[in-house]
């Protein structure tokens, strides 16, 4: 079992700049694909950005590219979203995930509780 907790989220105005970070616990993430998605109000859940354990791969989605890095520390055992020239369209709740994959897989077993980012305009 693995349990992911979010952090960094917050208040920060058009053009401004968050790090999310996602510490996992409870195992390893050796050879755990990490992926960040986000829920915008009366919105589907979307994917935001996702690597693979060696982060030899990464994926982003297109609303996001050029804007926000992922990365990640496995000695710590810790994923971030670096989230840069923030839009309001990019307000919502952020969610990192897990899945047991070497490639950017399409479903993922483990979800932390998300953290909140609000884009003021």
């Amino acid at each position: 079992q693995i349990e992911l907790v979010e952090s960094g989220g917050g208040l920060v105005q058009t053009g401004g700049s968050l790090r999310l970070s996602c510490a996992a616990s409870g195992r390893t993430l050796r050879g755990y694909a990490m992926g960040w998605f986000r829920q915008a109000p009366g919105k589907e859940r979307e994917v935001v950005a996702a690597i693979t354990w060696s982060a030899r791969r990464t994926y982003y989605a297109d609303s996001v590219k050029g804007r926000f890095t992922i990365s990640r520390d496995n000695a710590k055992n810790t994923v971030y979203l670096q989230m840069n020239s923030l839009k309001p369209e990019d307000t919502a709740v952020y969610y990192c995930a897990a899945a047991p994959s070497v490639v950017i897989p399409q479903e993922y077993d483990y979800w932390g509780q998300g953290t909140q980012v609000t884009v003021s305009s």
